[in-house]
């Protein structure tokens, strides 16, 4: 009984073994292609590293020489041409201003001016003040305004007697005086240099 219960043993044959031939030129392939690109990598910078050297040293010793003595010579000429550029600007206050275009810049202060003063005939001698302190102001500017060449003399004198008769106004509205006499003036000097540029 025991005979008959012991299986029969038969031999197959075993299954070939897998090829390790792709891993190999696998393995292979890579490894030339990082010692292929380690070497263009070396060949590309050892040339770059070699050619500054002779250059460097190249250039300095012909280069010395010259930029030594061409350096001095910009050196001047940017020099030179700094002091050019307040000549220029020295150069537009030169330009003479039409009477136009003078009375284009001074032309709407003047015409405030004349509003200014009708507003201080109907105000009250508070309110008339801060406005005379307005047309001051305005004066000054126009001070700073240069007048063509043709009436700079009779505009400076004209400002500056207009410039008085407001400082004549605002005293006698601060006093509280009579200021009919110096708003009267103020017009007049104000008239005169509306009929000095043509306003």
């Amino acid at each position: 009984m025991t005979d008959e219960q012991q299986p029969e043993l038969r031999w197959a044959p075993l299954p070939p073994k897998p090829s390790n031939t792709g891993r190999i030129w696998l393995i292979v392939g890579l490894t030339v292609a990082a010692l292929a690109i380690i070497g263009v990598l070396f060949f590309l910078f050892l040339p770059r590293g070699d050619s500054p050297d002779p250059a460097a040293s190249s250039t300095p010793s012909p280069s010395a020489s010259p930029t030594g003595s061409s350096a001095p010579t910009p050196s001047p000429t940017p020099t030179e041409a700094t002091p050019q550029p307040p000549a220029q600007t020295e150069a537009p206050p030169v330009v003479d201003p039409t009477v136009e275009a003078f009375r284009t810049r001074v032309g709407p202060p003047l015409q405030d001016a004349a509003q200014g003063l009708d507003i201080v005939a109907g105000s009250s001698s508070q309110d008339a003040a801060s406005v005379v302190d307005t047309l001051q102001q305005d004066a000054q500017r126009m001070a700073d305004t240069p007048p063509p060449s043709s009436i700079s003399a009779a505009w400076s004198d004209g400002l500056i007697a207009y410039s008085q008769r407001l400082t004549d106004l605002r005293t006698a509205l601060a006093g509280g005086s009579d200021s009919a006499v110096a708003l009267q003036d103020a017009r007049t000097a104000l008239q005169s240099l509306n009929d000095l540029i043509g306003l």
